[in-house]
This record gives structure tokens, C-alpha cells and sequence, in this order.
């Protein structure tokens, strides 16, 4: 689960801002929030982010993404880090840009921050945290191991001594086999999951694969949800059939194995293949859909014909079934998720997700959005709800409406936000400028 986020000097965030999924006090919608009774806090199973275009939503967004990405591939040697500073401020453009995650991963609580500039890592630190101590297990901003807080073992000395100034030690470890801090380095592998905008079906192979145990229960979701068809599946066709080039063919048949899959996107109109080896013989099979004719029978058609709405359902929904599973620990950030959605799809979605959520739930959704039916305390809680801010400066703030102590349980959220009371929505002045305007006379001269 993760507990909070800290980033600093990233984007349009130039001061510290801290995102908390800590519960508060507040009693509405209790028995849905899962209790870590080890530790005697809970943490929200949900938060949605709202606020103007360019106030930060999505700069927040791919934070998370960027420390996903760096954390579990790491860098090539001499390569430069793709982070993105605060770019109005000289001063702010040669600092390090830091993040700093509390998580929970495989029942302990770790805090792990670093921070970075486009050439090197200035600091790093991992914190266990149990119910009565923290352990620093190691902090890389002094130059050495926490000496008093881990004897470092023969190997994990090495592999100290030998990371690179753009790379991580926690991401070294387990290049070099070193298991010590595995555990930190699966959250962000295993259990983090980005869906952004433009993705596109996010495990779509479980929609190819009879096997798989979502296949049944996503095609039985489908009709329920007004898309028009009744069925997704797979159509199998050879492998050299497919429009790629020779050199793309040549690896694949070199690199898939016997009962290895490779998700594939090909052509103009990004159709999605599943390659797979199967009694020696290469198999492609591509992801369509079925429509139900006057007859009764099945029409297919090709994913690219149906509407963005229907991808975008598609994209979500093995997500929304995962967050489903009582024994899923998976923390989904969906940006935009009501792109291309009608609202009352959205509604849907998280009502269900939420209905499913217990005291001892392990699943949790983040979301920015742009949806105010959203913003509905039947739906969410006061701390499950935040508001994005783009300052005069044009930096970025962010702010739980539980911070404003005058909002009430019984209080229209929706409305107290458009009066602009709450702050992050958009401050357009275009006035006259949207008015018709007359063509400017011509003067005559005089003689």
C-alpha cells in the first residue's frame, strides 16, 4: 500500500508537497478503510485528485511513473536521469529533484527517498519503520552505509562500493542478485501500477488467454456495461502474416521461447498481437471484438473500429476486476480516468471498487479527474478527496479538502468547489475577447 508521497523541485511542484493516504478522523464510510492494526493506523483505499488544466495533476502523475521507471530499470552507464526540475526558478533548475515514498510491503513499512540530478544520485536513504523503532538500513547522502544501523555484509559492501553516480543502490541490489531489499524494490515492480491517458489495454493478453482466470469474468462484465458488443477474444493467425518488418521477425523468432508470450504493437491503426510459441511454431493472435447480429449469431470486428470510449473501457477494466481480488495488494494511479468515459461509467467503476473494500483491504486506487459528480461525499470521504493548484509563480500545490476545517459531512462539496471556494479550478478571463467583433472602419481623406 502506499502511505505518502513527498516530492520536491519536480515539474511544476517547486516546494515540498506531501501526499497522505493516512486516514483522518473522519467517521464517514469507516468500515470501508483498511486497518494496519500492527501499526494502529488505517489507510484509504481511494483518492481522487481534482483541479484546473496545468495545475498539476498530471506533473503529479508522472512523478510517480519517473520513480517507478527509475527505480526498476535503472539507468546505462553515462546515460543522463530524465528528471524534470522546476524550470521557472535558475536557482531551483540546478537542484535535485527529490521523492520520498512510506509504503507497506509484505506487512512492514518502509520509507525510501532519493533525489536526483540529470547527472547523478545526491542522496538515498531506506527506513524501516516498526510499531516501536526505525531502522536505517542505509542512507547514501553521507557518502557510506549507515554505519550503526546495518553491518553490511561482504557482498553488499561491493555492490555499494560499485553503483554508480546514476543509479541507484536499492536498484543495484537487486541487479547484482543481493536480496536484502527486495522486498521495497517489488512494490514498485510488482505492486505499482500507472494507467495513463493514452494507454492502451494495459494486460490486453488476459482478454486473449481462455485460461487466464479474469477471462471469464471480464467477458461476463462486458454486457452489463453498454458497449455495444458481447465479447472480446483473440483471432489466431500465423505468425509470418504479421505486417512487421524482417529484421523485428528475426529477433522474435530468436528471442520467444516454447510457453513465452510477447505483447506486440504493429501498424498505422496500433493493433495489439500476443506472440507465442507453441509446439515449436510461432503464434500470433490479435485482439477483437464480437457483436451480436439480428440473427443471433457473432459478427467480429477489429479493435480499431470500435469507439474511444469502448478502448478506454477496455484499458480500465482488467484493472477495476483486479482491485476486485481480496488477495490483490496492487496500488493503481489512473490518470484521467474519465477520459473518454461517461460519468456515470466512472461512477460505476469506483462505486463497485469501493463496495468491495474492507478493514482489511490491500488494494487502492488513485485517480485525477475532472469529474465533479464525483466530488460527492456519498461517494468519497472529505481526506480521500484533493485539489491541485497552479500559484501565481506557476507552481504547483496540493491540498486534501479535509484541510479545510469549515467543510462539513453535510456540505455540497461539488458546489462549495465551483464557487471556487476550494481553489484548482480554472481562471479563464477571456471576456470580450469571445465577442464578435466589427471590422474597423475605413477613413476617407480629406481633398
Amino acid at each position: 500500500m502506499l502511505i505518502s508521497f513527498e516530492l520536491e523541485n519536480w515539474m511544476s511542484f517547486r516546494d515540498r508537497v506531501t501526499f497522505s493516504m493516512v486516514a483522518s478522523r473522519e467517521r464517514q464510510h469507516r468500515s470501508r478503510v483498511p486497518k494496519l492494526g500492527r501499526y494502529d493506523i488505517s489507510v484509504l483505499p481511494v483518492a481522487a485528485i481534482y483541479g484546473g488544466n496545468a495545475s498539476g495533476k498530471t506533473n503529479f502523475f508522472k512523478a510517480l511513473n519517473f520513480a517507478k521507471q527509475f527505480i526498476v530499470k535503472g539507468s546505462l552507464p553515462d546515460a543522463s536521469i530524465p528528471v524534470e526540475p522546476y524550470r521557472l526558478s535558475d536557482e531551483y533548475a540546478q537542484k535535485p529533484s527529490r521523492f520520498k515514498f512510506e509504503i507497506l510491503a509484505n506487512d512492514s513499512i518502509y520509507e525510501y527517498s532519493f533525489g536526483v540530478t540529470r547527472t547523478q544520485v545526491t542522496e538515498e536513504r531506506l527506513v524501516q519503520i516498526s510499531p516501536s523503532r526505525e531502522t536505517v538500513l542505509f542512507d547514501r547522502s553521507t557518502g557510506v552505509p549507515h554505519a550503526e544501523a546495518m553491518v553490511m555484509e561482504d557482498r553488499l559492501e561491493y555492490v555499494y562500493q560499485g553503483t554508480r553516480d546514476n543509479v541507484l543502490f536499492l536498484t543495484n541490489t537487486v541487479t547484482q542478485k543481493v536480496d536484502t531489499f527486495l522486498p521495497v524494490y517489488l512494490w514498485f515492480r510488482d505492486a505499482l501500477e500507472l494507467i495513463a491517458p493514452d494507454s492502451r489495454f494495459g494486460g490486453f493478453e488476459q482478454f486473449l488467454d481462455e485460461g487466464h482466470p479474469l477471462y471469464a469474468v471480464m467477458n461476463e462484465a462486458l454486457p452489463q456495461l453498454d458497449m455495444g458488443f458481447s465479447q472480446i477474444g483473440g483471432e489466431e493467425f500465423p505468425f509470418e502474416s504479421l505486417n512487421i518488418p524482417d529484421h523485428v521477425k528475426t529477433k522474435l523468432s530468436e528471442d520467444v521461447k516454447e510457453g513465452i508470450s510477447v505483447r506486440l504493437m504493429t501498424g498505422p491503426t496500433n493493433e495489439r498481437f500476443v506472440v507465442t510459441r507453441r509446439n515449436g511454431e510461432l503464434i500470433a493472435k490479435k485482439l477483437v471484438t464480437y457483436h451480436t447480429k439480428e440473427d443471433g449469431t457473432k459478427a467480429r470486428f477489429d479493435m480499431r473500429q470500435e469507439s474511444d470510449g469502448s478502448q478506454r473501457v477496455i484499458d480500465l477494466l482488467p484493472a477495476f476486476l483486479e482491485m476486485l481480488n481480496k488477495k490483490s495488494e496492487k496500488v493503481f494511479i489512473i490518470d484521467e480516468v474519465d477520459r473518454s468515459l461517461h460519468t456515470l461509467m466512472v461512477r460505476t467503476f469506483i462505486e463497485t471498487y469501493l463496495n468491495y473494500c474492507t478493514d482489511s483491504t490491500r488494494t487502492q486506487l488513485l485517480f485525477t479527474t475532472h469529474d465533479v459528480l464525483l466530488m460527492d461525499q456519498d461517494i468519497l470521504r472529505r481526506d480521500e478527496m484533493w485539489v491541485a493548484e497552479r500559484d501565481a509563480r506557476g507552481s504547483s500545490t496540493l491540498l486534501s479538502i479535509s484541510d479545510h476545517k469549515d467543510i462539513r459531512y453535510d456540505k455540497d462539496i461539488r458546489k462549495i468547489y465551483l464557487q471556487g471556494r476550494l481553489g484548482g479550478i480554472p481562471k479563464v478571463l477571456l471576456g470580450d475577447l469571445l465577442l464578435p467583433h466589427s471590422e474597423p472602419e475605413e477613413l476617407e481623406a480629406d481633398g
